[in-house]
């Protein structure tokens, strides 16, 4: 690979784990990450690639200056609760998203005070306590926050979070409301769910979903998680997808027209469960990662066009970044 980068990977019971170089070496983060945590959130910054905030579970958040190889504690009410998305305000990166299970909290000075979000979330649902999977801020206006909850749909806010407005469902099933993946860009709201990809042009009043083929005549249903959408392009989108949570088999589903056809794209190695995050970073547009659940790295450096899978193998993962060297 030409390009020289950086990839992290958060894991279940294997904390966090840095490469410097696109892959080839691997260091395990050990301390103020404790090597054997849960580290389900990362972000990097959108003013500064070399810094990145990490959500975990129980321990609160951390944070490195130069690309993961350092972190410290970032002081949070957010106690034992699991993070499991994380977002930082691309026109003002001191405004920080953190979201729990449930609901979220937000700070607005770089992480030294924060505010508990008090969205709404319904209590209960069909996995107990609703799970915050993701936190956008929207790049077209950032007062205007989305969030993505695991099983009660979108909620919105327009005030940077002050008040919140729960969208209405996605689907007659509960599940076309268990929210996965999300991206926001001009042509629309995009989220993922078990049941697919649904998409909103109205800015979330009304959903139209886009279900992928099943991979066995059997299964249910086509299972979709994380997404993400090309920096520089935002008809290229791409979507981690598999027969089932945690499943035996998935696929990087890929469109170049804006969500209007889509297609897996050609992976070395078949994955063995369904790929679960993404991710790209703006400074370096073409670096495309994918993870699945059961520890597989992808990567492809020309947009998403060619793969490589990673020799080295982790565990079960739950978050990936990539930054600029």
């Amino acid at each position: 690979m030409a390009e020289n980068f950086t990839i992290l990977v958060g894991t279940i019971g294997q904390g966090m784990n840095v490469s410097g170089d696109s892959g080839e070496t691997w260091t395990k983060i050990r301390s103020p990450i404790p090597s054997e945590s849960n580290i389900r959130a990362l972000r990097t910054y959108p003013d500064n690639p070399h810094r990145i905030i990490a959500g975990s579970d129980g321990l609160g958040l951390f944070r490195s200056d130069d690309n993961g190889i350092n972190w410290e504690t970032l002081d949070s009410p957010i106690g034992d609760q699991q993070i499991w998305s994380v977002a930082v305000d691309s026109r003002n990166s001191d405004t920080i998203f953190a979201g729990t299970r449930p609901e979220g909290f937000r700070s607005r000075d770089g992480g030294k005070t924060w505010d508990k979000l008090s969205m709404g979330v319904t209590k209960e649902c069909p996995i107990g306590t609703p799970r915050t999977t993701n936190i956008v801020v929207d790049p077209r206006d950032s007062n205007t926050i989305w969030a993505g909850i695991e099983v009660d749909g979108v909620y919105k806010s327009l005030n940077g979070g002050d008040s919140w407005v729960h969208m209405p469902d996605l689907g007659p099933d509960p599940f076309h409301g268990d929210i996965h993946g999300m991206a926001v860009t001009d042509a629309g709201v995009y989220c993922t769910s078990p049941f697919g990809l649904a998409t909103s042009k109205d800015e979330g009043e009304s959903w139209d979903y886009h279900y992928f083929p099943k991979f066995n005549q059997d299964d249910v249903r086509s299972y979709c998680r994380g997404m993400i959408v090309k920096p520089d392009n935002p008809d290229v989108m791409f979507v981690g997808n598999g027969d089932f949570i945690p499943g035996v088999i998935g696929c990087v589903q890929k469109t170049i027209d804006g969500g209007k056809n889509w297609a897996p794209v050609e992976l070395p190695v078949m994955p063995n469960s369904v790929v679960y995050w993404l991710a790209n970073n703006p400074q370096i547009p073409n670096v495309v990662a994918a993870a699945t659940i059961f520890g597989y790295v992808y990567i492809s450096t020309d947009g998403g066009d060619k793969w490589i899978k990673l020799d080295k193998e982790f565990g079960e993962i739950r978050s990936i970044a990539v930054t600029p060297n």
